[in-house]
């Protein structure tokens, strides 16, 4: 499994939020604490997309482990946003392991990243990938159920669907059509995130001010609380609204 994150709120530097905190997302790329989905590094690449401004965000992704690339590491210490997502990648055996295979995937404002696998790739996905514009499916990211999944969201946000019923409608279908997949998504525009909790763990801390998605607390201070497996999240600064996945 991977681990990822989102954070909204005041700006902060990179590094406060991703190196800083003593289980950082950094620390969880060689020592996370909960596996539960297989797995026990996240040495398979990594992301980070962030917000400079009111325009579409900026993204970094390396196909290394991120604590091998000391650029990041510099990036982060001068480099402040009030909206940032960011992943730890570890790949499922056989999937591609290159720049572009790394979260966050990207369209305009959009920034979206997988935690999980969908079980039976590709062919049990291959009825809804038919559905989708060829063109779409040329140009995937990579050959990975990550990347599938995104453009099966975008594919309905291009159709107009809002980013919550985008997520929820994929996340039913690929679960339908894939029995025992992990879909534990991230999508953000920069102002809100919706996340899906299915087969993995999520949890939220949360101020007046700002809201932090993570796959496990990077500190043990108080605030935190995981979220129940099957739900629906959206959230803004302040605010989190959970509703069941079915």
């Amino acid at each position: 499994m991977c681990r990822h994150l989102v954070y909204l709120g005041p700006p902060v530097t990179l590094a406060r939020l991703l190196f800083e905190p003593p289980f950082s997302l950094v620390r969880q790329a060689w020592a996370p604490r909960d596996m539960r989905g297989g797995g026990t590094i996240n040495a398979d690449g990594f992301g980070i997309g962030w917000y400079p401004g009111d325009g579409a965000p900026v993204r970094y992704r390396r196909a290394q482990p991120i604590w091998s690339d000391p650029t990041i590491a510099q990036l982060a210490e001068v480099t402040s946003a009030g909206a940032v997502l960011a992943a730890v990648r570890s790949a499922t055996v056989g999937m591609a392991v290159l720049d572009d295979a790394a979260a966050p995937f990207s369209e305009g404002r959009w920034l979206f990243s997988h935690n999980g696998v969908i079980r039976g790739w590709p062919d049990t996905v291959v009825p809804l990938a038919a559905e989708l514009p060829v063109r779409d499916l040329l140009t995937l990211d990579a050959t990975t159920d990550s990347a599938l999944l995104w453009a099966l969201v975008r594919h309905r946000l291009r159709g107009g669907a809002d980013a919550a019923d985008a997520v929820a409608a994929t996340v039913r279908a690929v679960a339908e059509a894939a029995p025992g997949s992990r879909l534990n998504v991230l999508l953000t525009d920069g102002r809100a995130v919706v996340a899906s909790v299915l087969g993995h763990a999520l949890s939220v801390r949360e101020s007046p001010d700002a809201v932090l998605l993570a796959s496990e607390p990077h500190d043990e201070e108080p605030g935190w609380r995981e979220l129940p497996d099957g739900q629906l999240v959206s959230a803004v600064p302040g605010r989190v609204r959970l509703r069941p996945l079915t």
